[in-house]
């Protein structure tokens, strides 16, 4: 199939439009299953082929344009991510700008058709035969997320201990991932979020593709593991075949060499540094990439690696007059990416290269026909000095070697000679290359052992070096939570202490009438303040020592307290409410005195006050209550007689109803 490689053993569908539209009515698909010998066709609805395609797990969807599986980018993107991981999606015709099926076919030698089932079997066929593009919406980069199955939530006096128990369990699974993923010797970074009790969750960012991964989705219990690719910024098309199209290359040699490709218009198409790669494994990066018909450095003269590689590929060289200045090398790759002074400089030959030979190629271009390669022509006038003419004629000569007559050969060759004549051709040409790195693969076969061993003794260490930092970073975080615990605890014994202290002093003040009290002579009672007369400061003074009946309760603030805070200070029944600033509301004031509480000015006793807790002279409390019962006796008195002045008023209210009524109705009382 035009001398490609098959692009696979197992199968491959072909999809096309059968009826319908996927942006309107259901559409129908006629699908072609190709094995590489055998035809399986059908026509299908949008949703039968999905299951269709999860089902049998092709190796590729081949399609004329991906948008008839799906109504726009959005929805692509969708109708990627749902595919199995080992289907990829192709576009036959092209990338961005599809050619026609038609000709695509007929460049390749597919048979095609107009009707729906042709055009999928000779997608099918084309992609077979490594021609198109895969659609892409990811990148090789998959996220694999531990989190919580299930949400905390309230758990009432099980809170904690439930709370614990999944973030104990999200901790377990997640080293459970992580040593999976170093058993399969996958790159990954990790980012965990430490929660009371273990990790709430862990997101490992893995360089590997879902089906390369050790780890699928699963949810169990406590636990669920979500694993998804990287969505990329749009949609992209890759070839499926990369073709080795003639390419120009600047290399920057020394301890990290650097190469970088462009195509003969100028296009930076890969750029590689590394320290470790020898010459052949350079030389093997660049042949992937394209046929270099020139090879460029920085310096003059060219150095010795350049030169060597130069020669490996028979291409023409190229150097600067003198060594490129840093700032011309900057100034000439402004507009391109690369990570490092090595890349600039490979990139810099590389572009310096095609300016030098821009003329020489546009001219070449032009006089070329479009059915001739332009490529081999552009390399054989660089490298050979050749004019286009002279290159044209000997390329002509070598398609047409195999159709000329001559003395010895009297007859003409058949098709199969003719391949076989070219391919004995391309063998002798890659057979010098061949030789080369067959004598640089014997001297490093045993090297090669060898690092093998050492890396994996080094992987192995760096693990145990891993393991170690982790288990040391777990004490040193458990030691900064002990060494905080025990600050705050040392802070609550110097708060305690310096209390006490005060305390003490309480005791020892300086005051004539308190030397009674070791005669006991006279007493001292405790004193309750409560902040404000409110609800809200009453359960606060409650909480931090406690309401009891008989206490003496200051209030600070005695304003705006309504029934139900007087309400709720009555069920506390204390001996006396003493009242600072503002002044007992008439509701709150009446319920006091319903009650029986006795209530009277702070002002009337001596408080002495420590923090929270305060003390007055018991024989100053016992004043102020006497006092209040002499004025509650006389609002009892004045209560008495208002209501017996009531009570007179509405029985005369009702004898002069009663008369009126008997004058009325004409009766004598």
């Amino acid at each position: 199939m035009n001398a490609r490689t098959s692009a696979l053993d197992t199968l491959v569908f072909g999809v096309d439009v059968q009826s319908g539209d996927v942006r309107g009515d259901a559409p129908s698909y006629a699908v072609v299953a190709f094995d590489g010998e055998n035809f399986d066709r059908d026509v299908v609805s949008h949703r039968k082929l999905r299951r269709l395609v999860d089902r049998e797990e092709p190796a590729l969807l081949a399609t004329d344009n991906a948008y008839e599986l799906a109504a726009d980018k959005d929805a692509l993107v969708g109708f990627l991510r749902e595919l199995p991981d080992e289907t990829r999606l192709v576009q036959v015709t092209g990338a961005e700008r599809p050619e026609p099926l038609s000709r695509v076919a007929s460049r390749h030698g597919v048979p095609y058709g107009k009707k729906p089932m042709k055009e999928a079997e000779a997608a099918a066929r084309l992609a077979a035969g490594n021609v198109g593009y895969e659609v892409s919406a990811f990148t090789n980069t998959t996220e694999v997320k531990v989190s919580r199955g299930r949400s905390t939530g309230k758990g009432g006096w099980s809170e904690d201990r439930f709370t614990r128990r999944i973030h104990g369990a999200v901790r377990k699974r997640s080293r459970e991932v992580e040593s999976e993923l170093d058993g399969a010797n996958l790159d990954y970074e990790k980012d965990a979020t430490e929660k009371y009790g273990g990790l709430s969750n862990a997101v490992f960012e893995v360089e590997a593709r879902p089906e390369d991964i050790p780890v699928s989705n699963e949810r169990s219990g406590d636990v669920r593991i979500e694993v998804e690719r990287e969505r990329r910024d749009g949609i992209e098309f890759e070839p499926l075949a990369k073709r080795r199209d003639h390419v120009l290359v600047g290399i920057d040699p020394g301890t990290t060499t650097a190469v970088a490709v462009t195509d003969l218009d100028g296009t930076v198409l890969d750029v590689l540094s590394t320290r470790t790669a020898d010459t052949a494994e350079v030389i093997e990066w660049i042949i992937e990439r394209g046929r270099p018909i020139l090879v460029a450095a920085d310096v003059e003269p060219m150095p010795e690696t350049v030169e060597k590689i130069r020669r490996s590929f028979d291409a023409a060289g190229w150097i600067p007059d003198s060594d490129l200045p840093i700032d011309e090398k900057q100034h000439r790759t402004r507009e391109h990416d690369y990570d490092n002074d090595h890349e600039r400089d490979a990139m810099a030959a590389a572009l310096h290269a095609f300016d030098d030979h821009e003329d020489q190629f546009d001219r070449i271009a032009e006089k070329v026909p479009p059915s001739a390669d332009l490529g081999a022509v552009t390399a054989r006038v660089v490298a050979g000095e050749d004019s286009v003419e002279t290159a044209l004629a000997a390329l002509s000569d070598d398609e047409d070697e195999d159709d000329e007559e001559t003395e010895h050969a009297p007859r003409e060759l058949t098709a199969e000679e003719k391949r076989i004549k070219q391919l004995e051709s391309q063998v002798e040409r890659l057979e010098a290359h061949v030789e080369e790195l067959n004598d640089t693969i014997e001297s490093k076969e045993g090297r090669i052992g060898q690092l093998k061993g050492d890396l994996e003794a080094a992987r192995s260490e760096e693990r145990k070096e891993v393991r170690e930092r982790r288990e040391v970073s777990r004490l040193e975080r458990e030691n900064d939570r002990l060494e905080r615990q025990l600050d705050q605890r040392d802070e609550r014994i110097e708060e305690l202490e310096g209390k006490l202290a005060r305390l003490k002093e309480l005791w020892k003040l300086d005051h004539s009438n308190f030397s009674d009290v070791a005669e006991k002579k006279a007493g001292l009672v405790p004193v309750k303040p409560v902040e404000k007369f409110t609800k809200g400061a009453i359960e606060s003074a409650h909480d931090r020592f406690g309401l009891a009946t008989d206490d003496v309760v200051y209030l600070r603030d005695a304003s705006g307290a309504g029934r139900s805070t007087a309400d709720r200070l009555a069920a506390v029944d204390p001996k006396v409410v003493l009242v600072g600033k503002g002044g007992l509301s008439d509701v709150a004031d009446r319920v006091l005195f319903e009650e029986e509480i006795p209530v009277g000015p702070a002002d009337d006793v001596t408080i002495q006050e420590v923090d929270e807790l305060a003390v007055t002279r018991e024989r100053e409390v016992e004043a102020v209550i006497e006092d209040w019962e002499a004025r509650a006796e006389q609002r009892r008195k004045e209560q008495k007689a208002e209501e017996l002045d009531r009570l007179i008023s509405e029985h005369r209210a009702d004898r002069t109803y009663d008369s009126g009524s008997s004058e009325a109705s004409g009766q004598s009382p």
